[in-house]
């Protein structure tokens, strides 16, 4: 189990070594060009491919997608079939080639309310990729930052806990198997986390991109990395506490 940022002080490498994402900008990146919000989907998830291969080649360990939230079920009902049944596509084409490039393929979020199907295919991913030992994939689905510290928080009671501290919820999380984010990247031009990974952001870099989801490409990640590379991560210290190759100008 990894360290929480507010009992320890992590790391700080060069290279994040988890990355999370909000993919937003996909029906906007559409709309702009006169196109039906589902071109979009599957523009984005050519950026997602492109964002994966990258990661992987800068030595990334883990990247997280938030690929549909709880909120999403809101969306019109066409748009979200046509996401369940892209989802399902995305699996059925994609895991050949994460298996061949040892990337490792996890799915957190309730799936209760997804088809048997889609749900079978997800389990079957998972187990097909769990030996690899490159980049960690996490699919973020049917997934929101309170259920996930409410889920943790029931495990927890139903494991035997009397009282809850970090640790012990902590071990319940769905990324429990995962460090906390390094970096968190949101495109598309909104500026909050909108239920995403509520506890483990506690002390990630933040940044944000006008970029539409779809337009986000390597010179893109690149930018993010260098802005993260810049930052002074002290984690509740000043400044003149910190190892003279962590301070920044």
């Amino acid at each position: 189990m990894f360290g929480s940022s507010t009992q320890t002080i992590p790391n700080v490498p060069e290279v994040p070594r988890h990355v999370a994402i909000i993919m937003d900008g996909n029906g906007r990146w559409a709309k702009k060009r006169f196109l039906p919000r589902v071109a979009g989907h599957r523009k984005g998830l050519e950026a997602v491919r492109d964002t994966v291969s990258a990661c992987s080649e800068l030595g990334v360990g883990y990247l997280t997608l938030f690929a549909f939230s709880t909120e999403n079920w809101r969306r019109p009902q066409e748009e979200v079939s046509f996401l369940m049944d892209l989802f399902l596509r995305a699996l059925e084409n994609e895991v050949d080639r994460l298996a061949r490039n040892n990337i490792r393929l996890k799915v957190i979020g309730a799936r209760e309310r997804f088809a048997p199907e889609l749900a079978e295919r997800i389990a079957a991913a998972e187990a097909r990729t769990a030996g690899n030992g490159g980049l960690t994939l996490t699919i973020a689905a049917d997934y929101g930052g309170r259920w996930d510290i409410l889920q943790a928080a029931n495990a927890a009671l139903a494991a035997g806990a009397t009282t809850l501290d970090e640790a012990t919820l902590a071990a319940h999380l769905s990324m429990a198997y995962a460090p906390e984010p390094d970096l968190f990247i949101r495109t598309g031009g909104e500026t909050r986390i909108s239920n995403f990974l509520m506890w483990q952001l506690a002390y990630t870099e933040l940044y944000f991109t006008d970029l539409l989801w779809p337009d986000f490409g390597r010179a893109a990640l690149d930018a993010a990395f260098a802005s993260y590379r810049r930052r002074e991560r002290r984690f509740g210290r000043t400044s003149e506490q910190l190892p003279e190759g962590l301070r920044r100008p």
